[in-house]
Formats: structure tokens, sequence, C-alpha cells
């Protein structure tokens, strides 16, 4: 194929399920194509001398480990040379020629009879992009594009879809960038947006003016939206054929409401979409340069809802057992009450000197961080006026970077 042809190629959509693919080669380049080529259905064969680790294990594949024979493509419909062989693959593609197969020749793109765009899949929405070779620009403008649609720039509503339901999303911590591209994708899609007070601002301030926007926020010890009229409000606008996204910082799941929201709406008969986020829990330790967990430091850490105290009769927690472990202790809503929470932990056997990290409006600008110990936690955070949102971080690993 001549640099002219290349430039002019017809970017088409190939219907592979079923069908023999013939991939040569087993490196980092065919490691790339393949998990597109599996997942299309494709009848995938490698051929190649050796494989990474990846391309061995991965499923949907045929792996033959052997040296390329003319003859290999007897039977395919498509077929890629990607070996670090300039002579293998011209003899991979001059065999797909005499067969009239379409080849993709990786190390020189000119010579195929086809080119590999670079693609972005995205909402039942397939995007390639080619650029005459010049591959480098090609995955600019995919990212570019796979970034417009996440964002919500460029609309793939479809006028067509059917109306109504609800999707609950998990904001992340703080951070607009930590919230994962299906979360993204679906608010960009929303009529109306069910907010808390920790789903980043600047993802609301993206949404169009048509958009609806209820303010469900649950303020700590101030005012705060009924959790029956969330509910009533998520149903009310999905009956209504609005498509509503519940947005919740950090996961729905972890010490929020988001399944009791859940059955409200399965119980209305409306349906519902989960996509979880990232969580403060460990995200917030994590960019604050503590990881929860470490290699030979700890093998576990717990996550613990402070909203009730030690000794309460609606608390669910044993303290004592938590006071005996070595590993970490993550407290989320736990500002209010780490004067309890503290002589607790101490009380069961917990050392004074253990380390203790606090990070308030953790992945935001406004991050804050303090380091502390398990006995003097409590007057620092006093002393350094912490409020909610805040992390309470306990364990060897919250010394780490300090």
């Amino acid at each position: 194929m001549s640099e002219q042809a290349s430039e002019n190629a017809y970017l088409v959509g190939l219907r592979l399920a079923g069908r023999k693919v013939v991939v040569v080669g087993g490196g980092n380049v065919a490691q790339r194509r393949l998990g597109l080529l599996a997942a299309s259905g494709a009848d995938v064969h490698v051929i190649a001398r050796a494989a990474t680790p990846a391309v061995e294990a991965m499923p949907g594949i045929t792996l033959l480990l052997r040296d390329y024979r003319d003859g290999d493509l007897d039977g395919a419909w498509y077929a890629l040379a990607a070996t670090d062989e300039p002579a293998v693959n011209a003899a991979v593609v001059a065999e797909a020629d005499r067969r009239q197969i379409f080849c993709v020749r990786a190390d020189v793109a000119v010579a195929g009879s086809a080119v590999t765009p670079a693609t972005v899949d995205h909402a039942g929405l397939l995007v390639g992009v080619l650029a005459g070779g010049e591959h480098r620009r090609s995955a600019a403008i995919r990212s570019a594009i796979a970034e417009a649609l996440q964002t919500g720039a460029v609309s793939v509503h479809s006028p067509d879809a059917a109306p109504g339901g609800v999707a609950l999303v998990g904001a992340g911590p703080g951070d607009p960038e930590l919230i994962t591209v299906r979360g993204r994708r679906l608010l960009a899609e929303a009529d109306v947006v069910v907010a808390d007070r920790l789903a980043p601002p600047q993802l609301l301030g993206e949404l169009g003016p048509h958009v609806e926007v209820i303010d469900a926020a649950k303020i700590p010890y101030g005012r705060a939206m009924a959790q029956d009229a969330i509910n009533a409000v998520l149903i009310d606008r999905a009956r209504a054929g609005k498509f509503v996204v519940r947005l919740k910082g950090g996961d729905p799941f972890v010490f929020a409401r988001g399944y009791e929201e859940v059955q409200a709406c399965a119980e209305a008969g409306v349906p519902v979409t989960v996509v979880p986020g990232v969580t403060s829990a460990i995200a917030v330790p994590a960019l604050a340069g503590v990881p929860v967990t470490h290699r030979a430091v700890n093998h576990e850490f717990v996550v613990v809802s402070g909203h009730v105290p030690p000794g309460s009769p609606e608390s669910l927690v044993n303290w004592d057992a938590l006071a005996k472990m070595s590993g970490t202790i993550v407290l989320l809503m736990a500002v209010e009450r780490i004067e309890q929470f503290s002589a607790a932990l101490l009380a069961g056997g917990r050392p004074a000197e253990t380390p203790v990290l606090v990070v308030q409006h953790g992945t935001t600008a406004a991050e804050y961080a303090l380091r502390a110990t398990l006995v003097d936690a409590p007057e620092k955070i006093r002393a350094e006026g912490i409020r909610p949102p805040a992390i309470i971080v306990i364990g060897p690993v919250a010394g780490f970077g300090a």
C-alpha cells in the first residue's frame, strides 16, 4: 500500500464475531490490540515465538507458541503482523495479499492493506480516528474526543432513548476529576440531579441550564433534607419521564444511604443503575501520602463510621476488638466524637504513641493535614479547629511521610 493510499484509507467497521482473526506476534504491540479483538467476539489465533505474561493469560484467544508459517492465515478474515522482525511482518502481509485478507502491519503501517484507527468506545458509540500514519496525532485527537464525550461537551443523549430511571452515582472524594468515567457520562445525560453536599460543586457547574438541580444536603448537626423526601423526589421525577442522577460524595454504599434509595426506587418500580465511586476512606489518605495498607506493616484495615459513640445502644462496633488490631483504622464522620473514640481505643490496649493522620477537605484545594498520636489527637484536632469533612487514619501507616 502506498503512503497516499494510507492517507486515503476508507474507515470501516468490521463485524468479526465468530470469524477467524490471526495475530502474528505476542509482544506489547500485539497485547494492545488483543483485548478489543477478543471483546469483538472474534476467533482470535495468536502465533508467536514468545508472548508477554498478559498475552499468555488473556482469555478468549488461542495461543500457539511457534514461528509463523506460510499458510497460517488459512480461513482468516483479518490479520495483524505485529512481530519485531520486519521480514516476518512482510511475509504475513504477502500471504494476506495473496489470500485477499485485509492485514495491518504494525511496524510499517503504509505497507499493510489495513490501518488500525485510534478508537474510543462511549455509550454505544465507537469512534475511530486515522491521521495518515501519524499515530501520536490520532491518539491525541482520540483522547480529546473521549474527554469531550465524558464531560458532556459533546452530547450523546439520544432523543429516541427510553426516558426515566435513576442513576445512583458516586462522585468520589472531592476532586472532580476522581469521578468515574461512567459516572461523568451519566451526569452529562441527566435531566435532574439530586446532589448531596459532598458532591464536587465543579461537576454541578458543568451541567446545562436545562438540568434541574435539587440540593439534598445532609449537613452534620445542621439542616438536612429528610431521606423520605429524597426518595420521593427521585421517584417523582423518574415517573415523570426524567433521567435522574443521584450524585453522592465518595461511594454511595460506604456509610451512605444509597441502598435505601435503591430499595425505595425498586419498590416503586423505578429502574436504578448503580455507579460505584472512589471512596474517601482509601483515596484521601493515599493522596496525602499514606497507604491504608503496606507490605510487612499491616495486613488489614477497617473503615469505621463515627456517627454514634462507643457504648451507645445504637453502636454496632466492637471497639475492644478494634483496639487489639495492629492494622489501620480509618474513621469517617468522627471529628465530633474523637475524644470518645481515642479513649475507647486506648482503654482497649491500643498504644498511646500510635500515629494518627487527620485530613480535612481531602483531595480538594482546601485540603489540610494534621499529624498526631492517638493520645494527643483530640487536643490537636480541637486546637486546629478541624471540622467535617475529615478522615482520621490510625495505625503505623499514618506515620509515613511524617
